[in-house]
């Protein structure tokens, strides 16, 4: 089975932001990539290194990362 990307950002709630699990483990609601990035910070990985875009890393349910409500 494959492994799936230990960062997943889920859809937007309707109140705005979306939910941010990180290796299983809710890291928190982000309102913007700034959120996000400080998620992944807290999480030990370095955010001038992540891409984005890497499916291996982030999973976007709901819409892109330029997609926030």
């Amino acid at each position: 089975m494959a492994e799936r990307p230990p960062v997943v950002v889920h859809p937007p709630s309707p109140s705005g932001g979306r939910r941010v699990t990180i290796r299983g483990a809710i890291a928190g609601v982000a309102y913007g990539l700034p959120d996000l990035l400080e998620f992944l910070r807290r999480a030990g990985l370095d955010p001038d290194a992540v891409a984005l875009d890497d499916a291996a890393l982030i999973e976007w349910r709901g819409g892109g990362s330029d997609v926030w409500m």
